[in-house]
């Protein structure tokens, strides 16, 4: 083995077909072009990803992960006033999303091709993200601050409610001017309505 190949990590691939996904979008983008990027043949690539579509749904996952990972610190405030914690959860959730669509919008219209192709994915970025909600709430109900007969479904609920914000189809919709003011207020009429 070569030493390209044997340094050769699932990181490493995930990090190349985001490139070329950026460089080729999702219809031009192939598995030889992510091995020419990496220097190796397309079949070291296959060691990691034994096809194309796995490749696909890891790099979507990878991407998917890095709004969980960065609202799970948010989730994971115990003690802290629940209402604040949802307040800074959803405004997190919302400026990740606002930030991926403004700041590379390639990456975003392609990562909206590969989530509609991989719908096991995006199903478990929002379990967990709707995960973490429940947590919220149900610290929230146990320190009598919100009010939930089942904190699970008000966790799903709020997240469907807010969609607006966060669903990658409304992104056009997040570069308006007043898009803030209309979040606030949605969040504002949805925190009213889980108060004791």
């Amino acid at each position: 083995m070569s030493p390209t190949t044997e340094t050769l990590t699932a990181e490493r691939i995930l990090e190349a077909t985001e490139e070329v996904l950026r460089r080729h979008g999702p219809a031009k983008a192939t598995v030889v072009d992510v091995a020419r990027a990496l220097g190796v043949s397309h079949g070291s690539v296959y060691r990691h990803f034994r096809t194309k579509a796995a490749l696909r749904e890891a790099v979507t996952k990878r991407w998917l992960d890095r709004t969980s990972e960065a609202l799970s610190g948010i989730a994971a405030q115990e003690g802290r006033d629940p209402e604040a914690r949802l307040r800074d959860w959803f405004q997190g959730l919302f400026d990740a999303k606002r930030r991926k669509a403004g700041h590379d919008p390639e990456l975003f219209a392609t990562y909206s091709v590969l989530t509609d192709e991989n719908g096991a994915a995006v199903g478990e970025h929002i379990d967990d993200l709707t995960a973490q909600l429940t947590r919220i709430v149900e610290a929230g109900v146990a320190a009598g601050a919100l009010t939930s007969a089942d904190p699970a479904a008000t966790a799903r609920a709020l997240f469907h409610a807010t969609g607006r914000f966060h669903d990658p189809c409304y992104a056009r919709e997040w570069e308006r001017p007043q898009v803030q003011e209309e979040f606030d207020a949605v969040l504002d009429l949805l925190l009213r309505g889980l108060r004791p």
